[in-house]
């Protein structure tokens, strides 16, 4: 049986930190806690300014401490999908005597030999999913430990991101003073919590329209096959409003709220509010079809780029339809919008969750659910890309005993010659290993995941 376990999620968006106190039992998730604060340091999802988001997250997670009455020492973080690469990977172990079982060890060194790679120097692998295990040429295997075999195989996808993103990201939480348990892809995490079964299987897109940026993400076969951001959100609504009505940001965002709608078919030239005007004494009336034109008008800018992408990838010939959540989604009259111009099916995620009724939490409230639902083979796998990471404290299977946090390898390092390819180095804090015989490995070539993967 599985004790019960604290998880804590921090969304690190644009306008936005939002931290999300959670405890699982039993496979049931209870949010407990929640703070947000507003952003500081941050430009379109990306830290641009460590000391202030640092700040932003420190006072996050202090307002989410004093609603859960729980302390707060390490967080699971979301790295968004800024400059993402999904890619496929596959490694080779020979288990050795035949009547051996296959251990948790054994695991870990064929997702290792998956990771020998020379990635640029401007890249780190942040996660890998399994795709399935081949023991002896029996294929389709999510949990090869205990099985009898000599070969064992692995078929995984590879995620990479930018360097900076990710230490930016890790520099910002521990100048916080906090621990970081683990990176979660944002993408990934959203569309397990915002698809059922179904749409996850056949394959649906989902639309995160943040206040920052927006993003677009193809759930299919229950993988993260396509992610694209538009560095466009909320924010820019927000400035479209200021310009046109000559009325300051703080005001521009009040009316948004208060007056907006994405769709100007669905309101009405006669219902009217005043707005104050940068330079003048008295207010000007403004009809809610005008504030909804300007709206509408970045909405389908941000709709119609991201489809470019969509298109490419023959994403909406997906039966699964689109799911939109995020803050700017909130807006009436975005699901009426969203469906004109994709001509697709089209819904919105609202958490359920007593304190997170709004779609800007989903982001925050999918990473702690995606924690709380990784099996033991996915928590083996991430340990193997991040020795560091924390383990969610499970009760140990008496027959599939928990391996100790496997070293990755490093690849051997080479001269460079082109200056384009270098060896991945080890995580900061990883111990050294002991001097070995060198031995050649031939370098995979990283493959493009996407060539016509709906084909």
């Amino acid at each position: 049986m599985d004790k019960s376990k604290v998880i804590v999620g921090l969304d690190i968006g644009t306008t936005s930190i939002k931290v999300i106190v959670a405890e699982s039992i039993q496979n049931q998730l209870n949010v407990i806690g929640v703070g947000s604060e507003r952003s500081e340091g941050l430009s379109r999802g990306v830290i641009v300014d460590i000391d202030k988001a640092s700040a932003s997250i420190k006072s996050a997670v202090a307002h989410a401490e004093k609603k859960a009455n729980v302390p707060i020492n390490a967080v699971y973080a979301g790295i968004p999908a800024n400059m993402l690469n999904i890619e496929k990977c596959d490694g080779i172990f020979a288990v050795g005597e035949p009547s051996r079982e296959i251990t948790a060890q054994d695991v870990a060194q064929v997702v290792n030999s998956a990771l020998i790679r020379n990635l640029p120097p401007e890249r780190e692998i942040v996660d890998v999913l399994p795709s399935e295990f081949i023991v002896d040429g029996f294929d389709g295997i999510k949990d090869p430990r205990g099985m009898v075999g000599t070969r064992l195989e692995f078929h995984g996808i590879l995620f990479t991101a930018a360097k900076t993103v990710i230490h930016n990201t890790r520099k910002a939480i521990a100048q916080a003073g906090l621990n970081l348990a683990g990176l979660v892809i944002n993408p990934l995490a959203l569309g397990q919590l915002v698809l059922d079964d179904g749409e996850a299987d056949f394959g649906t897109i989902v639309l995160d329209l943040g206040g920052g940026q927006s993003t677009a993400a193809v759930i299919h076969d229950h993988k993260l096959k396509y992610s694209h951001v538009d560095p466009e959100g909320g924010e820019y609504i927000t400035k479209d409003i200021s310009v046109v009505l000559n009325t300051t940001l703080a005001n521009a965002e009040r009316l948004k709220r208060e007056y907006g709608n994405a769709d100007a078919e669905l309101v009405s030239s006669d219902n009217q509010f005043p707005v104050a005007i940068v330079g003048q004494t008295n207010p000007q009336m403004v009809g809610e079809d005008y504030l909804a034109a300007i709206i509408q008008a970045r909405v389908e800018q941000i709709l119609q780029r991201l489809g470019a992408g969509l298109r490419q990838v023959h994403a909406f010939d997906l039966p699964g339809g689109i799911v939109i959540t995020g803050g700017v989604s909130a807006l009436p009259g975005v699901v009426e919008l969203v469906k004109k111009v994709y001509q697709r099916p089209v819904k919105r995620y609202i958490p359920d969750q007593m304190g997170l009724r709004h779609p800007s939490f989903a982001q925050g409230l999918s990473i702690v659910s995606y924690i709380a639902q990784l099996s033991e083979i996915d928590i083996l796998i991430r340990r193997v890309v991040d020795p560091a990471e924390a383990a969610p404290q499970r009760a140990a299977s008496p027959s599939r005993p928990a391996a100790p946090a496997p070293q990755r390898p490093t690849a051997e390092r080479r001269p460079d010659t082109a200056g384009s390819r270098h060896p991945q180095s080890s995580p900061a804090g990883e111990p050294a290993p002991a001097p070995k015989k060198k031995k050649k490995k031939t370098s995979q070539r990283i493959k493009n995941l996407f060539t016509n993967f709906f084909d």
